[in-house]
């Protein structure tokens, strides 16, 4: 079965990073996209080992990016009793588009993260 989304967007804070039971890093982020001509859809994008690390030293707030991904599906249903979903994409791979800058060393080319 194919699942493959391409989005672009931006950043709509700081990548948040936490660390598995096994110490592997995870990057989450809610990406901004325009998902009509008057319309911005958000999507969580959630980053796993070294692709959790860039995110975390070259991501921030506002920066554009492209993302390639799967699309997952959790449903949950809460101590009340209700039933929840949510969808979130999956990163495969990054694209930078427009950062700040940030992470990247004094004298490197900043076209590309040293990855």
């Amino acid at each position: 079965m194919l699942n493959n989304c391409i989005l672009t967007g931006n950043l709509g804070a700081d990548p948040e990073v936490f660390y598995s039971s096994e110490g592997k890093p995870i990057a989450t982020f809610n990406l901004a996209f325009r998902s009509s001509k008057k319309k911005t859809g958000w999507i969580k994008v959630t980053c796993f080992h070294r692709l959790a690390e860039i995110a975390e030293k070259y991501l921030h707030l506002g920066a554009r990016i492209g993302v390639v991904g799967a699309i997952d599906q959790q449903k949950w249903e809460t101590d009340e009793g209700v039933k929840r979903n949510s969808i979130q994409l999956i990163a495969n791979s990054l694209e930078f588009i427009k950062t700040d800058g940030r992470g990247f060393e004094e004298g490197q080319d900043n076209d590309e993260p040293p990855f």
